[in-house]
């Protein structure tokens, strides 16, 4: 439950299906981080299976005798290695099993990437595979059978917090007319080196500009070593945040710069805020962002293309506007954490009338 988007996913999950009076649940957990503090507002068992080194066969045990006496009627599982303890428990209890670990789209497929071994694994033994793109279960080659895309849902209670967009500027100290940033955790998995990049050619040719870096890491000694010095007073890396809504909407673009992504969070809120959108094309973005419509898809790692897009729109405020407005709708529309929920709703209702 770290400060991630399927963390943030589960989580709003969890809220929604806790005001269903015919719906109970517990949660497990492997490891003693939560991010999300909403979790223990939820009234909820939460279970703490902590392994002692990397291959602890005490979590089976613990698995097994939390699933022996609670008897959920489902397990849902939320990442690889939970299916990996999780599902040969339910097979030996015959409890029905969602495998919710589809959550990217990545390019490596074969048995070196333990993600794609851990579905190769578990797949054959789930009763329902849900991702939450269809890019990722195609990547991870999830048979059509039984497999389902639920997208991300956001939920819109989220921004009725929001502090006032002068004191997140003043607390930040930014100065110039513009401010634009990027969502994510500072990893490998994030280009933020292309990113970075964009960044100084535009600082190039104007000083309008703040960039923000918002993210677990974001504020490390690695990620400073990618500003040139005579432009760090035009960056802000902040970190992780908890009040992200209130960062975000300060923006006037939302960027994410990735390799592979499936729904990405981050998207979804520089949307629901109708904050306009560049991101790296490919993967399950692209099933969300709709080119020149909510904002702009970019070739991967071509700093010089997102730099372009955020100078067009830079230049362009009625543009940006026009497609912050209709990003908001799309989410609405078909992001909504009510849409997300119906579809897990339909999906559980429909295993148990298999009981």
């Amino acid at each position: 439950m770290t400060a991630g988007g399927k963390e943030r996913r589960l989580t709003e999950l969890m809220k929604a299906l806790r005001l269903k009076p015919d719906i109970q649940f517990e949660l497990a957990l492997m490891t003693n981080e939560i991010h999300y503090e909403e979790v223990f507002h939820l009234n909820i068992n939460i279970h703490f299976f902590i392994r002692k080194r990397k291959k602890d066969f005490s979590v089976f045990r613990s698995f097994y005798k939390l699933c022996k006496n609670y008897r959920p009627d489902i397990v849902h599982c939320w990442d690889t290695m939970t299916a990996v303890y999780i599902t040969p428990i339910c097979k030996l209890l015959k409890l029905k099993l969602v495998n919710g670990m589809v959550v990217d789209a990545p390019q490596k497929q074969n048995i070196f990437f333990q993600p794609w071994l851990r579905a190769r694994l578990t797949f054959p033994f789930a009763d329902i595979i849900i991702g939450n793109s269809k890019a990722g279960l195609r990547a991870y080659d999830a048979p059509d059978k039984k497999s389902m895309v639920i997208h991300n849902g956001f939920n819109f209670e989220r921004i009725n917090k929001i502090l006032p967009k002068e004191f997140i500027r003043d607390q930040l100290n930014i100065r110039t007319k513009y401010s634009v940033g990027m969502v994510a955790t500072f990893s490998n998995y994030k280009d933020y080196p292309t990113y970075f990049k964009a960044a100084h050619i535009v600082l190039n040719k104007r000083k309008d500009i703040t960039f923000l870096a918002i993210g677990k890491n974001t504020d490390s000694v690695l990620s400073k070593s990618y500003i040139d010095d005579k432009y760090i007073d035009h960056f802000r890396l902040l970190g992780k945040k908890s009040d992200i809504e209130s960062f975000i909407n300060i923006l006037d673009i939302g960027v994410l710069a990735t390799f592979t992504e499936g729904i990405s969070n981050s998207i979804l809120e520089y949307m629901a805020l109708a904050k306009v959108v560049i991101a790296t094309t490919g993967g399950g973005t692209s099933e969300i962002v709709e080119d020149q419509k909510t904002g702009f898809l970019v070739s991967p790692s071509d700093p010089n293309e997102l730099a372009e897009r955020i100078e067009i729109l830079i230049d362009n405020p009625k543009l940006c506007i026009e497609m912050g407005i209709r990003g908001k709708e799309r989410v609405h529309k078909e992001f909504s954490i009510e849409v997300m929920t119906g579809k897990y709703l339909f999906v559980y209702k429909n295993l148990l009338s298999k009981l």
